[in-house]
């Protein structure tokens, strides 16, 4: 799957991380092998794809379909086969999987235990349900639009007694017509980029400035799943507040979420749940890495909370060009990744970059 050059960048990533999550298999993400590689692979009913979101494998064939369908038009990515931005949502799946994330957190069932069905995603995890919304919503609006075989209709399964869930292109279209809308714009971006007269490189940075909406109206939209949060400790829910709070300096700063970046960044996320009583940086059975993580997005979450917001303001002020977003890339590798690098030299940074706009 990978060419050997950015192989060797992932296991010498990895050898750095420590016993930090375990993301990959095989050079690709968990269980990728086991995803379904064409569409006809995937469970039918009546000439209407039916795949179950809460069944593992089932939701990673979304992302497989989605990344094959999508791949040819995104040879302003790179040259690489992974350098799609899209390879982040199956990395972070495989995350949450690993991590004991997609699991029951209410206790009442085994599922998604390792004494239980492991591949069970329950629908009572805010993580499975937060996930819902970057696999089947774009799944959905990347079939309206053709990418996957001419009159290709999708209704997604959904557990009985479960109804907070749209299961079709029209149904999530009228419950959340701005992740739609957005998810359509992306893959229509997409269709048009072959024909734009424009630069790889500026319409690369095009083409990230879509996905990066589409993702966050997704994120935004997921704000439904909200009531899951009671079902998780003081410290996870923190944590899951500022996972999401993250995802917008990495928007704004239009990351290449391809393979090779995006496993950089999920690797050192915490392998198991948080509990009562964790406190990065100084939890003991996690690695420095996923401590160092842990402590950077608490501190970025209570500076902008203190803020008033403006911290994430003043971000997306700052990445007004071009070159003030490849900064902006280099500046979160350094903050989440180099423990030398100060949080107070990231404000000032910050500070400096919005004045030149």
């Amino acid at each position: 799957m990978l060419r050997p050059a950015v192989l060797g960048l992932l296991l010498a990533c990895a050898a750095s991380l420590g016993s930090a999550a375990v993301i990959l298999e095989n050079g690709g993400p968990i269980l990728w092998t086991q995803a379904a590689g064409r569409v006809a692979d995937m469970p039918s009913h009546e000439g209407i794809v039916t795949p179950d979101p809460w069944n593992f494998v089932h939701s990673m064939s979304l992302y497989r379909l989605l990344i094959a369908a999508t791949d040819p038009f995104m040879g302003c990515m790179g040259t690489n086969a992974t350098d799609s931005p899209l390879w982040g949502l199956p990395l972070q799946f495989g995350w949450m999987l690993t991590s004991g994330r997609l699991a029951d957190p209410t206790g009442a069932s085994t599922c998604g235990l390792e004494t239980g069905d492991k591949m069970c995603v329950s629908t009572q995890s805010w993580w499975g349900c937060v996930n819902y919304f970057t696999s089947v919503l774009p799944f959905l609006s990347a079939a309206h639009k053709g990418f996957l075989g001419a009159g290709v209709q999708v209704q997604v399964q959904v557990p009985e007694g479960v109804t907070d869930f749209c299961t079709t292109y029209a149904d999530c279209s009228t419950r959340f017509p701005d992740a739609m809308t957005k998810w359509d714009a992306f893959f229509q971006g997409l269709l048009g980029a072959a024909d734009s007269p424009l630069p790889d490189n500026e319409k690369k940075d095009a083409l990230l400035g879509l996905y990066w909406q589409a993702h966050m109206a997704s994120s935004y939209a997921s704000s439904t799943c909200s009531a899951r949060q009671s079902h998780y400790s003081s410290e996870e829910l923190s944590f899951a507040k500022s996972w999401e709070n993250s995802g917008e300096y990495v928007a704004a700063a239009r990351f290449q979420s391809n393979l090779a970046n995006s496993f950089q960044f999920i690797t050192p996320l915490p392998g198991r749940l948080l509990k009562n009583g964790d406190s990065a940086p100084n939890i003991g059975d996690l690695s420095e890495a996923e401590n160092h993580t842990l402590y950077v997005f608490s501190w970025i979450n209570s500076a902008n909370r203190m803020m008033g917001g403006s911290l994430v303001r003043m971000w997306r002020s700052a990445m007004c060009s071009v070159t003030t977003r490849e900064k902006g890339r280099e500046m979160l590798q350094q903050l989440l990744l180099n423990p030398a690098f100060a949080t107070s030299t990231f404000l000032s940074i910050i500070s400096q970059m919005t004045t030149s706009c």
